[in-house]
């Protein structure tokens, strides 16, 4: 159990946990006018729930494809202060636009599989929360370019070999890149992940970076900063 400010996370069976990306992802997101939001992948169900807490008027519908987690997850939001807000589906995400071709969402979040065509766990759900192919993502950029608002904003946290392929199926979509921002261990450590947003409104890119410690073990006043609202610690 991860006990935050306002909400704690129960982790049983669940392959992938409550990680410095997810955490991330919730802490950053944002668009206009957010009043439905989806999560794509939700796992424990942490960024949906911190959207919940960020975004007081929104109702949330957070997709997981593994049934177990997604059990979980739905008893983390049913034990949240936010309850009445959010709705888990226990279902793929290309099954869920189907049965729901009219949805649009404000907001649309996902810490997606990330190792592209790579050596497979040997662990069946750690594959399945940790690995897809680029199929994968480009049916995944088109349906969501159906089912973002035109107002709308969608954010990814992403490993720095995944972007360009991100970048690139966003833009066949009609959507632009807004924001970027490269997630650095330290400060003079190479960026191993980029947190991007896509809208498809064409706005100058806004570039920035986000160092995640000072020393081993010792965060940033930036990222204890982002993190206050949540974590216990800060």
């Amino acid at each position: 159990m991860f006990r935050f400010k306002q909400f704690s996370v129960d982790q049983a069976g669940c392959a992938m946990k409550i990680n410095t990306d997810g955490v991330l992802l919730g802490a950053m997101a944002d668009s206009q006018n957010s009043m439905s939001i989806l999560d794509i992948g939700t796992g424990t169900g942490v960024i949906a729930l911190m959207l919940a807490q960020r975004f007081i008027n929104a109702h949330i519908d957070a997709v997981e494809i593994d049934v177990s987690a997604a059990k979980t997850a739905g008893n983390n939001f049913v034990n949240s202060p936010f309850n009445d807000r959010m709705i888990i589906f226990p279902s793929s995400i290309r099954a869920f636009f189907d049965e729901h071709p009219g949805k649009k969402y404000d907001l649309i979040v996902s810490n997606p599989p990330f190792f592209i065509n790579s050596l497979e766990s040997p662990k069946a759900k750690t594959t399945l929360a940790k690995h897809t192919d680029a199929d994968f993502f480009e049916g995944l950029i088109k349906d969501i370019g159906v089912h973002l608002s035109p107002n709308g904003a969608c954010w990814f946290i992403l490993p720095i070999q995944t972007v360009a392929l991100i970048k690139s199926l966003a833009i066949q979509n009609g959507m632009y890149l807004q924001k970027e921002i490269s997630i650095r261990s330290f400060e003079h450590s190479e960026p191993h992940r980029e947190i991007v947003c896509f809208g498809f409104e064409e706005v100058s890119l806004e570039k920035c970076n986000l160092t995640i410690y000072d020393a081993v073990n010792v965060y940033t006043e930036e990222y204890k900063k982002l993190l206050q609202s949540y974590f216990l610690a800060f």
